[in-house]
């Protein structure tokens, strides 16, 4: 049978298996397995059907645990059930998987395989979360490519229904999950020859039903419980057995024959390597290369790890084998060796002791880790593992892959040992993330792999952030199979690319290219001025590597066709006219189609956008004659300035400019604790255009500061004489503060970090009567401007803040006086989260401990390298800590109890040591006001004096005093985080943490989606918008968490939303904070998942606000005691239809195109919830209060 070859991805593949098989899907996004249970819920709203004929139905659950509890409640009552994860989300699976297990009832867990959080989080690829879960009575089976990933999900489905054992099928994340290979399709005749249908009415037969009814999960008893765990014994010892018959059945019907663990290499290899995952693949690769040289080694790839066959496992060994490797990619703290590594010397010793091993003596056995968070594993790191294997002495426990400096266990390797093949063409491309790059070259790829006969392989790097740091697609194809799960290496690609002319600055991407090879730029300058614009490192390089040299200038042609920031598609256009992997005219008939498919849904619009900036890519692509020398003025600035801290410098710099690897243990701290701001050493310079003040125009309103999402625009009042030093074209007015008179104003952008999104501009509410195109401050292109701007921009630093005892901070204009102490973050360009985290730090941040939950906020706020959170001039700033995703609130309130306990703590050791510490200062500080900022800065004040006294102290209780006399000063606890944790995963926690009455507050940043995971539906998600998990629309309102925590009655509440009323939102803040015990403000933030120019993200937050859908509100019980309403409704009536705003929107838009009659229904139904709930906010606004007698005496 010939099957259809396509170009995919593992999830999409695995996806594809795991839905046709199964009846009910319970999901829940996790980085990075999200996409499988995407496709599943598109596939479900197309109504695509499973192998039976019946649509799948797939439902998005509130937490991993939920749908780990939703599949056990599936499966008893007789479904084929599945679901897909990864890391703590198969964590929070793991109480169900017991039970699963204990109940032999057969699915499989699709696990994209990620790193567990420990001293940090990742959210890359390693086996610590399938290990966590080794011991749950899963079986556990490995893939090693895309191809193996969606064959063996198929066996793995056959093997469960005939064991009744669950499966773990895992396969690494984004080595594997997210990489695009040229596969063959399985059809559905190989399923259906695949699932025994007989063993599904088994299942049915075994199912909960009243019309059979039995009783399952009873509580027992020490005399019995030991007995029914060894009952299911049988059920393990044959499951080794019927995944191999399963494999033998898969291998007849496509020819791809699998075994529980394969071998490859020489028949008699005295040196084995034992792996599993895509390090297998890697593995394999250079095991048959080093054959050819004469090597006699050997690999096996593991594929059932449990249950653990030593039987099989054993008749795999070659009877030759003098030394074994064992490669685990994970770490057990403690432990004498790694999970496999254990296995195998157990394996090994049992087959000698029961005479079935093919040798009389035990071989030595050493055991390494390798690829923690998707740490490269290359043909040199295996070439490296086989060289200390022929040591007489060898390491038996090592690392490979990092210099371990501290216990020494890192192999030396060569790192220019290479097995590429000379006929696969490489090519890197260089993007900035959301620029479209990634996408655009998933698209090359796939067009590569499906419409020529080359095997094609694409492998896409970007850190977490994705939004606005640099993103590294990897991509290969030729006419041999390509088995590289690995990054192409220095000096070896045919062809780079870089689409962001700014990181030519700093980073060295020319150290990829391989001679002869050629260099295709987006460049900012034209045809005649870009050689000499280039950092002489750059002309060096294509001069010495002999590199044919193109340009276009990719942003003038995607703004000239209303693409905006997106280059991608030009640069795509590009690449295949100059590479010819096809005929210009089949490329760029094949990226349009591309387009429609990718596109098509946003609108037609969109669509004829990108074909336009494909037809004019072709007229401004030009070939750069390269001179024979190199005479640039320009040279590659370093990451970061010389003058950073040291660590700044030796540890962050390295890591910024991609050189991370290099770094030694010994550099790094032991505990995961790291200095703040050092975000304002990197300067990325990606903003193509920047604002620019225009001091006659301006106002001084500071709305542009206030709404700056990376801190970038600032103002400050200063006198007079600190402008003799200033730079020529430093810009000042007369101040208009009446708490200033007689100062000067100025507002300055930081030209380096600004990220170019315009917000400001939008905001800007001043403008030039003669032409009202011209506002108090408008953008213009950044790189004339970059070098005379970055002086204006120190010279501004310099200017001492005023100070904070001369005004308060109760207006937009005099809160933004105060240095924010959150600056310069990852977020993306427009983020509508950041500016109400920044406005926390500069109202409240010398005295706040953030507690964040893991999401956008915790991924721009504590990604490495750099930290955007910051200190003032006193070093004081935001103690910032992420936890887990489900926990924050927890989180946050197990440091008030701390804060809380220290300070009636100190309060009793104060009462202790009056006599010595005096009576006065004792009695101030206990008795102290701190509902004000004032009244905290004297309070402080007083702290520091008791220090000081408490220094020179020999009472015995002078040294606990001073360690918890911190805590007598105010603190604020803020617990942060997005809708997907407040409305969902961590609602729970949330809801108990508000009901606790503790003084604590709650920032939810609600884009009503789960923004960081990819845009996926949330309860905050509203009626009528399509997110990934709500393809068809969601069809239910939002969920109303404001109302749900005004019912405890002593919460403070607050909706706000700065675009609509940044008064309110301010109020807000100070109200929150003032209040003493639990409040909640709910801040709307705008989100590039929303489908919109995010320079009209204030605008969107407005219209919202006008419909009805985002009642503005502060409920402020503290006014029950005045006897008013304690509800204020700070917005009028709803003046915009819903439709006006939510049609700006493409998560409104696209279900038009898709399904117009129920797009339709659901923007009626959307009204209509809108006005319902504007009407119940109105009628509770309104009640009369009376004020509460006072109790006799």
């Amino acid at each position: 049978m010939k099957r259809e070859l396509i170009t995919i991805d593992a999830n999409e593949a695995v996806a594809n298996i795991a839905y046709r098989l199964a009846e009910v899907i319970a999901i829940y996004p996790i980085t990075p397995s999200s996409s499988m249970g995407e496709h599943a819920d598109a596939w479900m709203a197309q109504g695509v059907k499973n192998l039976w004929g019946t649509v799948p139905s797939v439902m998005e659950m509130q937490s991993e645990g939920g749908a780990a509890g939703a599949v056990h409640g599936a499966l008893q009552t007789g479904s084929l059930t599945t679901t897909f994860t990864a890391s703590q989300g198969l964590l929070l699976m793991i109480p169900n998987m017991y039970k699963i297990a204990g109940e032999l009832s057969p699915t499989v867990f699709h696990v994209a395989a990620r790193t567990i959080a420990t001293h940090a989080l990742s959210i890359y690829g390693d086996h610590s979360d399938v290990m966590a879960a080794r011991q749950t009575g899963f079986a556990l089976l490995a893939s090693d490519s895309v191809q193996t990933a969606q064959d063996q999900a198929l066996i793995a489905n056959a093997a469960t229904l005939e064991a009744r054992v669950p499966f773990v099928h895992f396969f690494d994340g984004f080595r594997t999950s997210a990489e695009v290979n040229k596969i063959e399709r399985l059809c559905e005749d190989d399923l259906r020859a695949m699932i025994d249908e007989d063993l599904i009415t088994q299942v049915r037969e075994r199912a909960l039903s009243p019309e059979r009814p039995v009783i399952r999960g009873t509580a027992q008893n020490p005399d019995v419980f030991f007995q029914g765990r060894e009952a299911a014994n049988t059920f393990y010892i044959n499951t080794p057995a019927i995944v191999q018959k399963a494999m033998d059945r898969f291998g007849e019907l496509t020819g791809r024959h699998y075994h529980l663990f394969d071998y490859v290499g020489a028949p008699d290899a005295t040196e084995v390597i034992i792996t599993m995952g895509s390090s297998a693949e890697t593995t394999e690769e250079t095991v048959k290369f080093l054959n050819k040289k004469g090597l006699k080694v050997g690999v096996i790839n593991v594929r059932l790890y449990r249950p653990f066959s030593v039987e099989h496992f054993i008749q795999t060994l070659p009877a030759t084998v003098k030394t074994i490797a064992v490669l685990d990619r994970t770490k057990e703290s403690g432990s004498i060796g790694e999970p496999l590594y254990l296995d195998v010397v157990s394996a090994i010793k049992e087959a000698l002791a029961a005479g079935t091993a093919p040798f009389d003596a035990m071989p030595r056995v050493i055991g390494g880790r390798y690829g923690l968070s998707s740490k490269e594993f290359t043909p040199a790191m295996v070439k490296g593992i086989f060289d200390e294997m022929l040591k007489d002495d060898p390491r038996t426990h090592f690392t490979v892959g990092i210099i371990d400096d501290v216990t020494n266990t890192s192999l030396d390797y060569d790192k220019k040992f290479s097995i590429a093949d000379p006929k696969t063409i490489r090519c890197v491309f260089f993007g900035l993330g959301s620029d479209g790059t990634v996408g655009a070259n998933k698209n090359s790829i796939k067009i590569i792999g499906e419409e020529t006969k080359n095997d094609a392989q694409g492998f896409f790097y970007y850190d977490s952030k994705k939004s606005g740091s640099v993103t590294i697609s990897h991509l290969r194809f030729g006419p041999n199979q390509i088995r590289a799960p690995y990054l192409i290496e220095h000096d070896d690609a045919q062809f780079v690319a870089c689409h962001q002319f700014s990181f030519l600055e700093w980073l060295d991407m020319l150290k990829f290219a391989a001679p002869g090879g050629i260099f295709l730029l987006n460049s900012v300058y034209d045809k005649d001025e870009v050689w000499d614009r280039l950092p002489i490192e750059v002309q060096q390089d294509i001069i010495e590597k002999k590199l044919k040299f193109y340009m276009i200038n990719a942003n003038e042609v995607a703004a000239k066709t209303g693409m905006g920031g997106r280059v991608n598609t030009i640069m795509q256009t590009a690449f295949f006219a100059i590479s010819g992997v096809l005929p210009r005219e089949q490329a760029i008939e094949e990226i349009k189609k591309a387009i429609k498919k990718t596109y098509g849904k946003r609108g037609e619009a969109v669509v004829k956008k990108n074909y336009e900036a494909v037809d004019q890519t072709l007229a401004n692509l030009f070939e750069i004659e390269v001179p024979a020398a190199a005479t640039s003025k320009y040279t590659r600035r370093p990451p970061v300035s010389i003058e950073a801290p040291d660590f700044v410098v030796d540890v962050l710099g390295p890591i910024i400019a991609f050189k991370g690897e290099e770094l030694p243990v010994s550099a790094f701290p032991v505990d995961g604790t790291y200095p703040l701001a050092t975000t304002r050493w990197e300067k990325r310079n990606i903003a193509i255009e920047i604002p620019v003040w225009e001091p006659d125009l301006c106002i001084q309103c500071a709305k542009c500061a206030f709404v700056c999402p990376h801190a970038v625009i600032r103002e400050k009042v200063y006198d007079p004489s600190y402008l003799e030093n200033a730079p020529e074209t430093f810009k000042s007015t007369d101040a208009k503060f009446r708490e200033f008179p007689g100062f000067k104003f100025t507002i300055q952008v930081s030209p380096e970090d600004c990220t170019g999104c315009s917000l400001c501009v939008e905001a800007c509410p001043a403008r030039d009567k003669a032409n009202p195109l011209r506002k108090a401050i408008n953008m213009s292109p950044q790189m004339p401007l970059r070098e005379e701007e970055s002086k204006n921009w120190e010279h501004f630093l310099s200017i001492p803040a005023p100070d904070v005892e001369l005004f308060t901070p109760n207006t937009v204009k005099n809160s933004q006086l105060i240095t924010p102490l959150f600056e310069f973050s990852g977020a993306c360009a427009g983020c509508g989260e950041t500016p109400y985290i920044k406005l926390v730090t500069q109202l409240f941040g010398d005295r706040t401990i953030v507690a964040n939950a893991t999401g956008c906020s915790s991924i721009y706020g504590g990604n490495l390298p750099t930290t955007p959170w910051a200190v003032n001039n006193q070093g004081r700033g935001p103690a910032w800590a992420n936890s887990l995703f489900e926990d924050n609130a927890e989180f946050g309130l197990g440091m008030r109890l701390t804060l809380d306990k220290q300070n009636e703590f100190a309060g009793e050791l104060l009462q202790a040591m009056a006599s010595e510490l005096g009576d006065t200062l004792v009695s101030e500080i206990l008795k102290a006001d701190q509902s004000s900022e004032p009244g905290v800065r004297e309070q402080r004040k007083r702290v520091e004096a008791l220090k000081e006294k408490l220094l020179n102290s020999k009472h015995a209780n002078a040294r606990m005093l001073l360690g918890v006399a911190d805590a007598l000063v105010k603190k604020s606890v803020w617990i942060i985080g997005g809708d997907g944790w407040a409305y969902d995963i961590g609602y729970g926690g949330l809801d108990h943490v508000l009901s606790s009455g503790r003084n604590v507050n709650v920032l939810v940043l609600d884009t009503e989606v789960y923004s960081n995971t990819g845009g996926q539906s949330s309860k905050a998600t509203p009626l009528a918008a399509v997110a990934k998990f709500s393809a068809r629309g969601k069809g239910l309102g939002k969920k109303d968490l404001g109302l749900m925590a005004m019912s405890y009655g002593y919460v403070y509440v607050a909706n706000v939303a700065m675009g609509a009323n940044d008064t309110q939102a301010l109020k807000a803040f100070i109200e929150a904070d003032a209040y003493d015990g639990p409040s909640l403000i709910i801040a709307y933030s705008h989100c590039i998942a929303h489908g919109i120019d995010m320079k009209k993200g204030l605008e969107q937050q407005k219209l919202l606000s006008q419909t009805g859908l985002w009642p503005l509100y502060r409920y402020n019980p503290n006014l029950v005691d005045e006897g008013k309403n304690p509800l204020q409704l700070d917005s009028r009536e709803p003046t915009v239809a819903v439709k006006d705003y939510a049609y700006n929107e493409t998560r409104y838009r696209m279900l038009v195109q898709s399904d117009e009659a129920r797009a339709e229904m659901l923007m009626i139904e959307a009204a209509e919830f809108a006005q319902r709930k504007w009407d119940l906010y109105k009628q509770m606004a309104a009640m009369a209060y009376t004020k509460p007698e006072e109790p006799e005496e």
